[in-house]
């Protein structure tokens, strides 16, 4: 499995921006789609964003569309969830995720997560 490292939470104001990054290694960084779930204190962990194995594809969840966005550096071996228009809403613990290629709905490999604080 590909090791993950998030990075990148903080506190912020409502409407202020942030950007996580996820650091992959022990495996080809582009063999695996990527994505980004956040899960609220006392809520289950929610889906937000994926991308595919080249960049070239992503999908948000509604709640986010327009404000976020997933990126990948596959020489960097780095995927990035940059966020805008922070609401109090979005306070989670943010985790990334990497499935592989020929199983792309198994998320096989997760960070530790990183805390993100949206204060009103």
């Amino acid at each position: 499995q590909v090791q993950l490292v998030e990075s990148g939470g903080g506190l912020v104001q409502a409407g202020g921006s942030l950007r996580l990054s996820c650091a992959a290694s022990g495996r080809t960084f582009s063999n695996y789609h990527m994505g980004w779930f956040r899960q609220a204190p006392g809520k289950e962990r929610e889906f937000v964003a994926r991308i595919n194995w080249s960049g070239r594809s992503t999908y948000y969840t509604d709640s986010v569309k327009g404000r976020f966005t997933i990126s990948r550096d596959n020489v960097k071996n780095t995927v990035y969830l940059q966020m805008n228009s922070l609401k109090p809403e979005d306070t989670a613990v943010y985790n990334c995720a990497a499935a592989r290629i020929e199983s792309p709905s198994s998320w096989g490999s997760w960070g530790q997560g990183t805390q993100v604080t949206v204060s009103s």
